[in-house]
């Protein structure tokens, strides 16, 4: 972690509180998710994430994990506040070499720039698709990791 003024901080947790984070550093990837899982799992058209690296975040407070499988066959773990039940975060603490930041948990959402969107092929028609995103892929190829 990072106290230089030049280098992004992205900060945020749940609706009570009781689950926060602080990440530094510009993330890896930005976008929109439109597979059907994040769909459910956050009761939406899509889900807006982050991706950064496990160094560069630090995370406090009790988290309630969903496993699942995911779309390349291995499997997603999404936290979720233990107290309130917002979903925060994706990935393993003290495991996940990188972690999902839902961009709905940020304090100031402004900082949030969607570049991307993945499975899109999978887009209701009334969720929305920016023309400024760009599309990776409809599907996920086999090599990609998991985007959750």
């Amino acid at each position: 972690m990072t106290d230089n003024p030049s280098v992004p901080r992205f900060e945020g947790g749940c609706l009570c509180g009781q689950l926060r984070y602080v990440a530094d550093g510009a993330p890896s990837a930005t976008g929109h998710c439109y597979c059907t899982d994040c769909q459910k799992v956050c009761g939406s058209g899509f889900i807006p994430f982050m991706n950064v690296p496990a160094g560069a975040i630090r995370i406090e407070g009790r988290t309630r994990q969903l496993v699942s499988p995911a779309a390349n066959g291995r499997t997603a773990t999404r936290n979720f506040c233990a107290e309130c039940g917002s979903l925060v975060f994706g990935g393993v603490l003290n495991q996940s070499t990188s972690f999902t930041i839902y961009a709905g948990s940020l304090d100031d959402r402004s900082l949030f720039q969607p570049q991307i969107a993945i499975f899109d092929s999978n887009r209701p028609p009334w969720a929305p698709l920016a023309p400024s995103i760009t599309r990776v892929f409809a599907r996920l190829p086999e090599d990609e990791p998991n985007a959750n």
